[in-house]
């Protein structure tokens, strides 16, 4: 493990905006580094508000899109939204044939079986729209690459409006209209908005022409949010605002479906974190293990009693799910060491018999044993289906592009993707993936690294400090949760693991004079020794609240020891 300590910015920036917000340098520090620079920067991260989104008529097409809508309401035509299978997907499914259900009857909706479909627009679901009289269809979360979908589509008189936010290829689909922040010739002013968020930009462009507010949309964020945290899209930006009170719709009046997932929690105040782990792979595991429909009727029921009884049976799938990428993880394991692959620059492993709904995971659980790019294959029809997911720093999308000659299709970004290919391709793909890979990695990409925001000693840990870190909230991509290295500290004797298999670590610590701390370490019970006997160590964590019996206190969520 890499500790990598990021740079200080310019001490003249730090007095300035120190002074401006009359706050602690280090803290001014960590504002400069998340690129809050000003006073009126600050103010937008600390209170986001509504009126920070945009005009959503800004997006190329946009116009194009509502005009395409209010023209099938006018009409009386049959309208699909369609959508991925996935918590983006599902989520902006649900937002936008919910918002049109409101006022017009005539909407339906149609998520593909990952296992008959696959990804994406499908030609059985444009069929399906054929033989039950929709005229148009809204693809959201796919369709940017869809140019022989949507042109099988035009031919059986259907249109395509195309919200999505992942890179086009050379040429778009001719539909309608398409909805992309990342088109070359969109130039709107945010472009890392999930999937889910185009299609909120949508309800707030058809909102506008019948007089309503964005403050009349705001129930419709929970979905935002959910699908913000679930895609690990940068939480900067619009991002942020529409996170930050789609929190705010999940902790206070929350959809019967996401209230269902959640309402036997403990926590009294939910946070990106348990989005990220308790809602959305719920969400998913529908799409993983039955079929996202599930998810879908979840999210737009309703009823409290009934979207409970979506619940229970969302909540089986995903119990199965986690069964299944366990085992799955341990085979694949087995087979690199079979192969003798443990000094590859890459892992990339198939058994036709793998579960394509857990691939996805298992690849990242890959990576937690052997960090490198990774690429798990199952058999999907006549077809080798894979996820791929990356390492922090390295562009899979590239890699996967530079041997494009070998695949069927394939699509994602920089550290997910997913792909087929045909039996007979399989091992010259393999080669020239590891290839491909081993001429671009840098060196330092095959380290897990974790950076680390600024040193600190413990008598800097202060309420004043935990709650503006507060403040900072919600985390994610580009506003981390802050890492700090404090060192030469030890445990007072209190030093134990935790867990079925002493994988966790629990201490007590102190740095010289000061107020013993809570830490604990997830994962870190292999490294007890360094914390025995009084040795001094380096520790780097994130400052966390603690809540038990109603009490709350301060605790280390350590990284890593040194």
């Amino acid at each position: 493990m890499r500790w990598t300590i990021k740079p200080k910015p310019s001490e003249e920036k730090v007095k300035n905006l120190a002074k401006a917000l009359n706050i602690e340098e280090f803290i001014a520090s960590l504002l400069i580094q998340r690129g809050v620079e000003t006073f009126d920067q600050a103010k937008q991260f600390f209170r986001p508000t509504l009126d920070d989104l945009h005009d959503p008529f800004l997006m190329k097409d946009m116009d194009k899109a509502v005009q395409r809508i209010e023209k099938a309401i006018a009409n009386q035509e049959n309208i699909l939204v369609f959508g991925d299978y996935d918590v983006d997907g599902t989520t902006a499914v649900s937002l936008v044939s919910s918002y049109l259900k409101s006022y017009y009857p005539n909407v339906a909706t149609y998520i593909p079986d990952r296992y008959d479909e696959g990804y994406g627009v499908s030609f059985k679901g444009i069929d399906f729209a054929d033989d039950n009289g929709f005229s148009l269809i809204i693809a959201l979360d796919c369709g940017i690459k869809s140019i022989d979908h949507v042109a099988y589509a035009k031919e059986r008189n259907i249109d395509f409006i195309i919200c999505d936010h992942h890179r086009p290829g050379e040429f778009l689909p001719e539909a309608v209209a398409v909805l992309d922040p990342k088109r070359e010739d969109c130039h709107y002013p945010y472009d890392e908005l999930c999937g889910c968020g185009v299609g909120f930009k949508l309800i707030q462009a058809l909102g506008s022409n019948k007089d309503q507010t964005i403050e009349d949309l705001v129930l419709y964020l929970d979905l935002v949010a959910t699908a913000i945290a679930a895609d690990i899209v940068p939480i900067t930006g619009e991002n942020r605002v529409l996170a930050y009170f789609g929190l705010q719709v999940i902790n206070a009046n929350p959809r019967p479906g996401i209230k269902a997932l959640t309402h036997q929690l403990k926590k009294k105040t939910l946070d990106i974190t348990d989005v990220v782990f308790i809602i959305a792979p719920r969400i998913n595991a529908a799409g993983r293990i039955k079929h996202g429909n599930h998810a879908v009727e979840l999210l737009t029921e309703f009823n409290f009693e009934q979207a409970q009884q979506f619940a229970s049976e969302i909540e089986q799938y995903n119990s199965d799910r986690k069964d299944l990428d366990k085992t799955i993880t341990k085979e694949a394991l087995q087979q690199i060491i079979q192969n003798r692959e443990e000094k590859n620059f890459t892992t990339v492993v198939f058994h036709e018999d793998w579960h394509k709904g857990v691939i996805g995971i298992v690849a990242s659980r890959l990576i937690e044993t052997y960090y490198r790019p990774t690429l798990v294959f199952t058999k999907s029809g006549d077809k080798y289906a894979a996820s791929a997911r990356s390492v922090k720093g390295f562009d899979v999308y590239n890699a996967l592009e530079a041997c494009s000659e070998h695949l069927e299709q394939f699509g994602g970004h920089m550290y997910a993707a997913g792909m087929t290919l045909k039996e007979e391709n399989y091992l010259a793909f393999k080669n020239a993936f590891e290839k491909v890979v081993q001429e671009t990695i840098h060196p330092d990409h095959l380290t897990p690294e974790i950076t680390v925001d600024a040193e600190i000693n413990f008598t800097d840990i202060t309420p004043k400090l935990t709650r503006i870190l507060k403040q900072f909230e919600p985390f994610g991509p580009q506003n981390m949760t802050p890492v700090f290295l404090t060192k030469k500290i030890k445990d007072t004797g209190y030093a134990k693991t935790l867990g079925s298999e002493d994988e966790h670590l629990k201490l007590f610590v102190k740095q010289n004079n000061s107020e013993g701390l809570n830490a604990i370490g997830f994962g870190l019970g292999n490294k007890i020794d360094l914390t025995r006997n009084q040795k001094e160590f380096d520790a780097i964590y994130c400052i966390d609240e603690n809540e038990w019996n109603d009490k709350t206190t301060i605790q280390l969520r350590l990284k890593d020891i040194k």
